[in-house]
């Protein structure tokens, strides 16, 4: 196998190195933000927490209603890159506007447009994966993407921790300090971009209908008609949409857990900056090891560590103990996300990659929008907020019972 990345291989990644700085920003430094702004606000530390939780399941219910529908319009022959530019502009703008907003009503409605064209964008991107590389590399290049990701982002993350934290000796105001940490945001992931808008071409397309849109809604409904004969893609679906609500859940809402727990604000900082390092060999190692095992055991392997963290963090209590939990989430996340991805781009039509990833995405914002939920409902009815996250647990559970079945049925 050629060691060396290719151009389009390479600049592909530098995406998830662009994006991953939103990603590790509404991980971290925004849930903190939030609830300042909710603190001035009159709300309490629970509804801080449920407010948050319902905020990020409103965006990825959006996402997961018009994935697919975007996803198969951009299966058509020269509508993927326009679409996932728009996708950009959108969460790019909502980004930086996030920055001069000072009402916590206001920035959760800007957050959810954010989080919609973030989002929206990961769904063209993924899809794009078999026009860089090879099936055969694709393991490779998805663990590298995510990997890359993972470290490239701690550069925006740490200027803008010196920025945040450093506001009162910088002589700024929290506010201002968070604008400028939202403008860094934006102009890392812009940047990040133009590579891969500069050498990308689509090569697995469906030629263009005369009424695209409608063609794309015809195509759906013949996707889901087919899919009693593909119950391996299907089963998968069912198996990706339970496991992976834990992941995205405790991604979403691992620093506002911390924060609802009283533990100190730095400190939670700095353990998700930890988590991003330990990421960052760990993905790559799995995609090595995807050469020597099985794919589907190491999906496996993952899907059972998230288990024991969630059990695990049902009892944290401790400073010392989120960071044992930052450190178990780093070896783990990468994997099972990498992986999810090349596993599936492997199992279904290359032409079809955006239909097919937009019915990916409902399984994922679908599954994170009821674990964003449950954390949130549980911990405002019973105001303990371990219970909520212990009940992802559950989902870890059942997805790996369900993903087994669909290797069977391969």
């Amino acid at each position: 196998m050629k060691a060396s990345l290719t151009v389009k291989e390479r600049n592909w990644i530098l995406y998830d190195v662009g994006n991953s700085a939103f990603t590790m920003l509404v991980a971290t430094i925004v849930p903190i933000y939030f609830n300042y702004l909710a603190e001035s606000g009159g709300l309490s530390s629970t509804e801080y927490l449920a407010y948050w939780g319902y905020a990020a399941s409103v965006a990825t219910l959006i996402v997961a209603l018009l994935g697919p529908i975007c996803g198969t319009l951009t299966d058509t022959k020269g509508y993927k890159k326009p679409i996932f530019i728009a996708a950009i502009v959108i969460g790019a703008s909502a980004c930086m506007l996030l920055g001069f907003v000072r009402e916590w009503l206001v920035f959760l409605v800007v957050f959810v447009v954010a989080k919609v064209g973030y989002s929206s964008s990961l769904i063209f991107y993924d899809s794009m994966l078999a026009d860089v590389t090879t099936e055969e590399r694709m393991d490779r290049i998805s663990s590298q993407g995510y990997a890359w990701g993972y470290i490239g982002s701690c550069i925006p993350f740490v200027l803008c921790l010196v920025v945040v934290l450093g506001a009162d000796s910088l002589g700024i105001s929290m506010t201002t300090a968070m604008a400028l940490a939202f403008a860094i945001t934006t102009v890392w992931w812009i940047v990040m971009t133009l590579p891969l808008l500069r050498v990308y071409q689509q090569t697995h397309y469906v030629e263009r209908q005369e009424h695209a849109i409608a063609e794309s809604f015809r195509r759906i409904g013949r996707t889901f008609g087919n899919m009693r004969e593909q119950k391996h893609i299907f089963l998968f679906l069912l198996a990706f949409f339970f496991y992976i609500d834990g992941v995205y859940t405790i991604i979403d809402m691992a620093t506002a857990y911390g924060t609802a727990l009283g533990l100190d604000t730095t400190g939670l900082l700095l353990a998700l900056l930890v988590t991003q390092i330990v990421a960052f060999p760990c993905a790559i190692l799995f995609g090595q090891l995807a050469h020597r095992y099985a794919t589907q055991h190491l999906i496996t392997l993952c899907i059972f560590a998230y288990l024991c963290i969630a059990v695990y963090a049902m009892f944290l209590t401790t400073q010392a103990q989120f960071w044992v939990l930052a450190v178990l989430v780093g070896m783990f996340q990468g994997g099972i996300q990498a992986l999810s991805r090349s596993y599936f781009a492997k199992i279904i039509p290359s032409e079809q990659s955006g239909e097919y990833f937009g019915l990916l995405d409902i399984c994922g914002k679908g599954a994170s929008f009821i674990g964003t939920a449950v954390v949130g409902v549980i911990s405002q009815m019973s105001g303990n907020a371990s219970l909520g996250v212990g009940a992802l647990a559950i989902m870890f559970l059942i997805g790996i019972i369900l993903f087994r079945i669909s290797v069977k049925a391969e």
